[in-house]
């Protein structure tokens, strides 16, 4: 069988699994991309109540693997609080904890190295504080941090992966359910990095044209 034939034969599978990897992947997204952005707000606003323990917490997540974080969320500690859980919801609040805290050490930081210069010099030419915050900040951060977070964005795509190791259905699993019917890894297996590429590669793309575009210049502005 061939890549064709596969999709063909396969196709209410494959999109079962597309459906169920997107659905984590934008739930993740929106809940990171929120309640890190306002806690890297809060973090650089409150160093020491916030600040501090965001940057500890972050710190410990780097260095235990996804993967490790989703099994103890799934197994050790449902058993510990006597809940069951499906692998689904373990999945995305596993995966949202990690970009919420990614998220909000790239905010935190851009935010506590902004120049001050710019802030100072607004000052100067009469601009209000909201003026500065709306008119100057937010713009000159955003420029800075969207590249960065839209490729950890592609990393939590990526890292839905994960989920089929609890049984969730996602793209990965359906592809090894094929996979163990029709054995051939070479055409499966290229039909889940095709939908990865159509995922990844403009997001990417995107990403590097930005960094070209305004990282590289926010210290000329």
């Amino acid at each position: 069988m061939n890549v064709f034939e596969i999709l063909s034969k396969y196709k209410d599978e494959f999109l079962i699994g597309a459906g169920v990897t997107i659905k984590i992947a934008i739930l993740v997204w929106i809940i990171g991309l929120i309640v890190g952005g306002l806690l890297g707000i809060l973090g650089a606003k409150y160093k020491r109540f916030i600040g501090i323990p965001s940057r500890t917490i972050s710190f410990i997540l780097g260095g235990i693997p996804a993967l490790v974080f989703l099994f103890w969320l799934h197994y050790p500690a449902q058993r510990i609080f006597n809940v069951v859980i499906d692998g689904f919801y373990s999945t995305v609040f596993a995966l949202s904890v990690i970009n919420t805290f990614l998220i909000a050490d790239l905010v935190r930081n851009a935010l506590s190295t902004f120049p001050e210069q710019y802030i100072v010099s607004a000052e100067v030419m009469g601009f209000s504080s909201r003026e500065i915050t709306w008119k100057i900040q937010i713009p000159l951060i955003l420029r800075q941090i969207i590249p960065s977070v839209l490729i950890t964005e592609i990393v939590m795509l990526h890292s839905t992966l994960f989920g089929s190791f609890i049984a969730v259905d996602e793209i990965f699993r359906i592809a090894l359910r094929v996979n163990s019917e029709v054995y051939r890894p070479v055409e499966v297996f290229s039909i889940l990095a095709i939908f990865f590429l159509i995922i990844s590669l403009p997001i990417a793309g995107f990403a590097s044209w930005l960094k070209k575009r305004y990282s590289r210049n926010l210290s000329k502005i």
